[in-house]
């Protein structure tokens, strides 16, 4: 029901009575009821965790010690990458093509002394077509793998596409200060960390069991620890305990409990509908092809990308090039201000994916209603975890607007319900505007400073503030776009129903380069920051001038969840209706609408 208009729709309700129920996460394995501490009932400051004595914990987890002395068996090798241990044969050969390249070789040592650095291969997988660039275009029609090599020394990243026939690497990108997603290998060794961590049965006043955790392989970080901005790979399991939740932060860089935190996640008791994922399905159709959509003088392609989310890519109105792409690279989830811990999640395909959040179902078109008129259409696709709205699951929409006159907008929202009550979520879309290939003139930008537009002459960023002047249509920026047109840009600033609290969003422009999003982006910025640096600003260091240069919008809006009994946002309660218990959705919605010249009166 909650596909109709997000925008429109206040509350959201999802009803359940007739659906099958999903089985639920499995409880904590515990003592009785009488002998076992209740969670805090207030928000605590946490736990951080004493020292571990390596060896010790080398002894209590035999997967530990085993990876251990892989790592030591691949340092000492020629090639002193540590391979992933759950690779099929392709997978095997893929990866063993890839670390044989000098390339991705001199990303796993040090760039002085030419020692070997802590490496690991964490991702090996089909490449979609997402996934390629025109350097890598010999992948169409043939076998071809995308490698992610991680290195624990340096917090980067480096992805091979090889190309499996040829037996050969064709390109090698190097991410600073980025992260794969983590294997499903290494979350159970995080659970595993934290299951043998004193510390967690401390809190949670009993031992827990294997199967009691959740989000065991979610990046998370942790301030005053070294998961802090992602220095470390960190990863948060989760155990649920009534209306709270327990976060134990694993730091797989050291091997290590970090640190325990309680979160309340609501009361209620919330509900979960079965549906079928219809995995191979969304995956043949939508992520291993480009999908082409024309409608109402629209002209675009669409598809799932790994973990960028829905991209549209080719967008033009009535012929003219609009938008080279767009899409969703990241959403940053933080918990507690002071603390400074949450995830990064990643929305994409079901499968062969590295998203954490993955699609639910096939994107959807469907009619924009205004005044009773049609006047455009939306795209949209809902991404969330199984267990959704469960404790630490999570749910989002994506949605793209598309009107007859010319108009569009980018956006999405949060369905709630996280890990707490209270959650800053911070999505950062990419709008790349469309280049100068066709023909057109170079873009220009400027935003309005109260009195007149300020052109942009070089790479920067702007705060979306209660003061921030707007026109006298709530117009915050022009774009003097490639096709000739000229567009101003609405932000959300709550005149949206269920956008009512507004953006807040910080936005960038950077210049278009290879390797800076035309292909599936990793993890770009940390979970946890709350100024500007989101990963957008890696990109504009130095900056660089934008004068004659193709021209990428980043847009992040800042998201709070409330539980507050009447004002909920980005939640989830349950209720009981007709007799029957319903899922009662509170959504919060973000998004920029683009306006052409010609339907305002705005200079």
């Amino acid at each position: 029901m909650f596909r109709h208009l997000l925008w429109l729709s206040a509350a959201l309700v999802l009803l359940t009575g007739c659906a099958a129920t999903a089985t639920p996460t499995p409880p904590p394995t515990a003592t009785p009821s009488a002998a076992r501490p209740q969670p805090p009932a207030t928000e605590e400051p946490g736990a951080l965790a004493a020292p571990t004595n390596h060896e010790q914990m080398l002894a209590r987890v035999p997967a530990l010690a085993e990876r251990e002395a892989r790592f030591q068996a691949a340092l000492a090798s020629d090639q002193p990458i540590l391979l992933s241990p759950t690779a099929d044969e392709q997978q095997q050969r893929a990866q063993e093509i890839a670390v044989a390249s000098p390339d991705v070789q001199y990303f796993a040592r040090d760039a002085e002394s030419g020692q070997p650095l802590r490496s690991e291969i964490l991702v090996v997988r089909p490449t979609l077509p997402s996934d390629l660039t025109e350097t890598t275009r010999a992948c169409q029609g043939q076998t071809c793998y995308r490698v992610e090599m991680y290195n624990y020394a340096t917090n980067a990243t480096a992805v091979a596409i090889v190309d499996l026939a040829g037996g050969r690497v064709l390109e090698v990108t190097f991410h600073p200060n980025t992260q794969p997603e983590v294997p499903a290998h290494l979350g159970e060794l995080a659970l595993q960390i934290a299951l043998n961590s004193p510390e967690v049965a401390e809190a949670l006043g009993f031992e827990p069991g294997s199967d009691a955790a959740g989000m065991i392989n979610v990046k998370t970080a942790l301030n005053d620890s070294l998961c802090e901005r992602s220095r470390h790979l960190c990863v948060g399991p989760s155990f649920v305990v009534g209306d709270r939740a327990l976060w134990a932060i694993v730091d797989l860089t050291d091997a290590r409990l970090v640190g325990t935190r309680w979160t309340s996640v609501g009361g209620g008791g919330a509900v979960i509908t079965e549906k079928s994922l219809q995995d191979a399905v969304i995956m043949a159709r939508y992520c291993e092809r480009p999908n082409p959509l024309a409608r109402d003088g629209w002209e675009l392609d669409f598809m799932l990308t790994s973990s960028d989310g829905l991209q549209v890519s080719d967008v033009r109105y009535q012929g003219k090039p609009v938008l080279d792409s767009a899409k969703l690279v990241d959403w940053h989830v933080s918990y507690s201000g002071t603390d400074g811990f949450g995830y990064s999640d990643a929305t994409g395909c079901p499968m062969f994916s590295t998203a954490s959040v993955v699609a639910f179902d096939a994107p959807y078109v469907e009619e924009i209603v205004e005044d009773g008129q049609v006047t455009g259409f939306a795209l949209s696709q809902d991404f969330r975890n199984e267990l959704w709205p469960q404790p630490c699951n999570y749910r989002y929409v994506q949605r793209y607007e598309f009107y007859n006159d010319g108009r569009f907008r980018v956006g999405g929202s949060v369905l709630g319900q996280g890990c707490g009550n209270n959650g800053a979520y911070r999505p950062v879309v990419r709008i790349a505007l469309a280049t100068q290939a066709d023909g057109g003139q170079p873009a220009q930008f400027a935003d309005w400073d109260g009195q007149q537009w300020r052109p942009w002459s070089t790479e920067q960023w702007v705060l979306q503030e209660e003061t921030t002047p707007v026109t006298a249509e709530g117009f915050q920026f022009r774009i003097d776009a490639t096709n000739g047109e000229r567009y101003y840009v609405e932000p959300n600033r709550g005149q949206l129903p269920d956008g009512r609290r507004g953006d807040h969003a910080y936005t960038f422009v950077t210049v278009a380069r290879p390797g800076e999003g035309d292909a599936d982006l990793l993890t770009i910025g940390p979970c946890c920051n709350d100024g500007y640096q989101q990963g957008p600003e890696q990109y504009m260091d130095p900056p660089d001038s934008l004068e004659g240069q193709d021209l990428v919008l980043w847009y992040v809006p800042q998201i709070e969840n409330d539980d507050t009994p009447g004002d909920e946002y980005c939640w989830v309660t349950t209720e009981v209706v007709d007799g029957e218990l319903v899922n009662q959705i509170h959504p919060c919605a973000f998004s920029a609408l683009f306006v052409p010249a010609s339907l305002t009166s705005t200079p």
